[in-house]
């Protein structure tokens, strides 16, 4: 059997990008900024926005290391299982995310739910310090099933290394590119560079787009995923 080696930094560098390019997580600091410039709080775009930006950042890290340390600690042969479950897990979402390229939010997407949309609505109205803290971990939260799927393979992809600084390094860099877009908009929004209508209509234009890339990486991922659980493909 002939093995293959992938480089992990590169695998990082590429599904961070494509996964930070995401209408879930785009679409709530959009709505975040607008209401700020809603109740003519401008001024609290980079105090707000920039604490609501951490903590999804920290939220996502800390649940990331929780769940590498758990991927590390399982027996050989029950993580090559569990990898092989992510891969399948992976694969579906990426197709369901290519199907809402063509009927986007028809039938079962990977969305945030409705109801959570809802809520997180309702909390924009008093946007203070200690509640954008609270909306960075809930969002965090309900964006999972939106957003979690290559952040789970990129985890599954690490733990077959081990822990080290390396894994938890690289875990801080996926986390960063996936919220550089946010930053970007926080800022674009403070500093009057974009209104933030234009850059809703940008992403109402390019949200199946978003879809497409992030369904076409997750379909890679699961593959790649699979051949990793039986030893075709390592990283390096």
């Amino acid at each position: 059997m002939v093995e293959a080696t992938l480089p992990t930094f590169g695998a990082v560098l590429v599904t961070a990008a494509v996964d930070s390019i995401n209408p879930c997580a785009i679409g709530v600091i959009l709505l975040l900024v607008a209401t700020l410039i809603k109740q003519d709080r401008k001024r609290d775009i980079l105090k707000v926005g920039g604490i609501y930006v951490v903590t999804v950042y920290l939220t996502y890290f800390f649940a990331g290391l929780g769940i590498l340390h758990f991927l590390v600690g399982l027996p050989v042969q029950l993580a090559n299982y569990i990898t092989t479950g992510v891969a399948m897990l992976v694969i579906a979402g990426g197709l369901l995310e290519i199907k809402d390229f063509f009927w986007y939010g028809k039938g079962t997407s990977l969305m945030i739910p409705e109801e959570y949309a809802e809520k997180i609505a309702d909390k924009m109205d008093s946007l203070t310090l200690l509640s954008a803290i609270g909306l960075g971990i809930f969002v965090a939260a309900v964006e999972l099933p939106c957003t979690g799927g290559p952040y789970l393979a990129i985890l599954t992809v690490l733990s077959q290394q081990g822990i080290n600084l390396t894994a938890y390094g690289l875990m801080a860099l996926y986390n960063l590119i996936f919220v550089m877009p946010l930053v970007l908009i926080v800022a674009a929004s403070y500093l009057g560079s974009y209104k933030v209508s234009e850059m809703k209509e940008w992403k109402h234009m390019n949200k199946a787009k978003m879809r497409l890339g992030a369904g076409l990486l997750m379909i890679f991922l699961g593959w790649v995923l699979l051949l990793l659980a039986t030893g075709i493909v390592r990283f390096g």
